[in-house]
């Protein structure tokens, strides 16, 4: 009893911990770090890689070969495959941006979002991160398809190139800042999954990427009015047929482009719309995070 005593009475002893003060510098290496695990975890999974391609080569190259048997007569010499070409692309940038996305849902399931969370850096700085992570990943897939355009008819030129190159890295960024804003309060990847089909299909279906956006119903042509996708498929579709050697009819049917009210919106202002949807969406991602557990 008396060594038990004895070993009660001892005094417990106080360790301090000391948390890091905050900075703009730390800050800035969790967004690296963050960013950066994102790209090693896409250059590990090579099945991934290889696997997100197969749908974009498969719409391109069957779906657009199959369908331009129909509208050879009427598509004034220029190739089905090189209408779709942008639509593709976007494709390629819209799933791999989600799914970039979903990885949170996975951290979440096998408790890695938790560290996150109570590492000694702004929740904001994990969110920039992710979609900072994602957009460069959907950007390299996007890369790859662009990779392709020789074949379709779509010239090589420089301009181009980084024009499309330009404008598939900020549609990445708005999908992924929609994706990490969804899944920051989705518990399971099931869940996930099925609400990304559901969003996902229609929102690419309703941009334009597979057909001009002319003679619409009302309802159809307002549905594609509030998608993110329309405003990024367009302006890349315009700089596409800008660098062929079209005749002028050709060239504005096929780039009809998206109006409002019989406006058509310039392709700047298409730009900056998908740039605010994509902060739009960072703002809301950042303040759900700041209630997640």
């Amino acid at each position: 009893m008396g060594n038990q005593s004895a070993a009660i009475a001892l005094p417990t002893q106080v360790v301090d911990v000391s948390v890091p003060e905050r900075s703009v510098r730390r800050e800035l290496r969790a967004i690296k770090v963050v960013w950066q695990r994102d790209l090693i975890r896409f250059i590990r999974d090579r099945l991934r890689m290889v696997t997100s391609l197969l749908q974009p080569v498969l719409f391109l190259f069957v779906l657009g070969t199959g369908l331009s048997a129909l509208t050879s007569g009427s598509a004034g010499g220029v190739n089905l495959r090189t209408f779709l070409f942008p639509g593709v692309l976007a494709m390629a940038v819209m799933f791999m941006s989600f799914f970039s996305a979903g990885s949170i849902v996975w951290d979440r399931e096998f408790g890695f979002l938790r560290e996150m969370l109570v590492a000694p850096v702004r929740r904001s700085s994990i969110v920039i991160g992710k979609c900072l992570g994602g957009a460069t990943v959907a950007g390299f897939q996007g890369i790859v398809i662009l990779c392709l355009a020789g074949l379709v008819g779509v010239p090589y030129s420089p301009v181009l190139l980084l024009t499309l190159v330009a404008e598939m890295l900020l549609l990445a960024f708005a999908l992924t800042a929609l994706g990490v804003m969804a899944a920051a309060r989705i518990r399971s990847m099931q869940a996930f999954m099925a609400m990304s089909q559901m969003l996902l299909m229609p929102m690419f279906f309703l941009s334009g990427a597979l057909f001009p956006l002319t003679n619409m119903p009302g309802w159809l042509h307002a549905l594609t009015l509030v998608n993110p996708m329309t405003y990024a498929i367009d302006p890349m579709r315009r700089a596409v047929f800008e660098h062929l050697d079209v005749p002028a009819a050709v060239q504005q049917a096929a780039t009809t482009g998206l109006t409002w009210g019989g406006w058509r919106v310039p392709t700047l202002l298409e730009l900056a719309i998908v740039a605010a949807i994509g902060f739009g969406m960072l703002g809301v991602a950042i303040l759900e995070f700041r209630k997640a557990e």
